[in-house]
């Protein structure tokens, strides 16, 4: 007992000096690896080496993120200074009947999309600063741009979390993704629903209920249709786009607007950039093209011996990982931004003198996320190779015993919310998911999608990713406030989920 309340101890630290001492996310990530480190060595056995190797770890899936949040800010910046923004802002006014309708369209629609083919970070950091300028403030901004793509997550960066979890757990691929889709379904509502109720309340649900209520069958019925026809990689992406087409010709409709002679330059400027992005990622995927830039050599993840830690845990074996510079999400950020700045010279849109004031911007909201990253990364390898975070995954799952159900989602939520990443949850936990409900006679693959579930719900409050988030819309110093925000409604999320694993394990 004594041991599970230390081995917890680094997280509830940072939650305690971030959400009630209000400490950033990098003072208070520093603060809780140190714990963690001094805790891994002197109570559950990990040498030097073994910290030495957690560390080079810690350092490599740095990298793998960070290579994605400055790209993120470095497109952020670019398209401001090309006018995307504003005339996002503009645009949106024509089309949109009320400023609900443009969370829908901005916040849960295209920041889905985003996760759909994007990544780590990327839907908040695009999508905040374009909240900001339709008007919201800061925190809103932040806080409905993180809770609408939490449901494209577990389906999202082309299915990279779901196909972690089945690969890890030999789990059947259709019954493990249909039970998935049955649960972010009604999480899809949840989240519209959620957002309209940041943006404005009860005025805005009223106002905006309508069209959440037809998106949100568009969305949930074109993933499930997806995952019917067993295309796991673009399920989340095509339940997005349906969504999407069904808002817009909602709003053509009740509005029909009209355009002025400008609205063309306006159409170019707002959308521009993003087509870029998009047109680049697609094209990343042609094997032809994706071949061509593998050419450069990956920045490969060294592996280590067999490690034991004096309590006798057994690290468990890392498949080897590799970056590839040309071709990683980092890089399409960055082709993007560039494509945009080249284009906006071209047009006289961007001066040459907007160059260095774009970058000193970069690098001054780039400082406390990179940090926050280094610390979780640290403090999240740390604690894997000491055994700590699976002490903590079994005590929960044993102590839950025949309501093991209603727990699954949290343990999930635990591992995202250390290792920033649904992913890296799935790959902690799966398989002790999967072995707790075959001890418990209780359906795999629905406890396994409720592990996916409850990861995607827990990477949106990961301390580092709401560095991130915070540092596009000018939020460094509010990120205590921005968590205690956002936690609110993820824990209720998460809560509404744990409770329909349990029903639907019942039945």
């Amino acid at each position: 007992m004594i041991a599970t309340l230390l081995a917890a101890l680094p997280i509830l630290l940072i939650l305690v000096l971030m959400l009630g001492f209000r400490w950033n996310s990098a003072r208070a990530g520093i603060a809780g690896w140190a714990l963690g480190l001094l805790i891994a060595a002197l109570v559950f056995g990990a040498d030097v080496p073994i910290l030495a190797w957690a560390h080079l770890r810690a350092l490599f899936l740095a990298l793998v993120v960070l290579f994605i949040i400055w790209g993120a800010l470095l497109f952020y910046r670019v398209t401001e200074a090309a006018g995307a923004v504003k005339a996002m802002s503009t645009l949106l006014s024509h089309i949109s009947p009320h400023r609900a309708f443009n969370v829908l369209l901005l916040a849960w629609g295209f920041a889905s999309f985003l996760q759909s083919v994007g990544g780590y970070g990327v839907p908040v950091a695009v999508v905040a600063p374009l909240l900001v300028g339709t008007g919201f403030p800061p925190l809103a901004a932040f806080v409905m741009a993180s809770l609408g793509h939490t449901w494209a997550i577990s389906f999202g960066s082309l299915g990279a979390s779901f196909k972690t979890l089945q690969g890890v757990t030999n789990a059947s691929s259709p019954e493990l993704a249909l039970w998935s889709v049955l649960l972010l379904g009604v999480l899809c509502f949840i989240m519209g629903a959620a957002s309209l109720w940041v943006a404005g309340g009860k005025t805005a649900l009223r106002q905006g209920s309508a069209p959440m209520l037809l998106m949100a069958v568009a969305m949930s019925g074109g993933q499930w249709l997806a995952v019917r026809a067993e295309q796991y990689e673009v399920a989340a992406m095509l339940g997005v786009l349906a969504g999407l087409l069904v808002g817009v010709l909602w709003a053509i409709l009740q509005k029909r607007p009209t355009f002025s002679a400008g609205s063309g330059t306006l159409l170019r400027q707002a959308l521009l950039p993003y087509m870029i992005l998009l047109a680049l990622i697609f094209v990343m995927r042609v094997d032809v093209v994706k071949t061509g830039l593998e050419l450069v050599p990956p920045i490969t993840e060294q592996e280590h011996p067999t490690l034991v830690t004096a309590n006798g845990w057994s690290v468990p074996d890392v498949k080897e990982n590799s970056i590839s510079p040309l071709s990683h999400t980092g890089a399409l950020l960055f082709y993007a931004s560039l494509c945009t700045w080249l284009y906006g010279r071209y047009r006289g849109e961007i001066s040459r003198e907007q160059a260095m004031p774009i970058l000193r911007k970069v690098a001054r909201s780039g400082v406390t996320p990179t940090i926050s990253i280094l610390a979780m990364m640290a403090l999240a390898t740390t604690m894997e190779y000491a055994g700590m975070i699976d002490l903590l995954a079994r005590q929960l799952a044993s102590a839950a015993g025949g309501l093991f159900p209603l727990v699954s989602p949290f343990i999930g939520a635990l591992g995202a919310f250390i290792t920033g990443s649904n992913t890296n949850a799935n790959a902690l936990f799966g398989t002790l998911q999967r072995d707790t409900a075959l001890a418990l006679k209780v359906t795999v693959p629905l406890i396994l999608a409720a592990q996916n579930v409850g990861g995607a719900i827990g990477s949106t409050v990961a301390p580092a990713k709401v560095a991130l988030g915070c540092s596009t819309v000018g939020l460094e110093a509010q990120e205590s406030e921005a968590m205690r925000v956002l936690l609110r409604y993820e824990l209720l999320a998460l809560c509404l989920m744990a409770g329909l694993t349990f029903v639907l394990s019942r039945w």
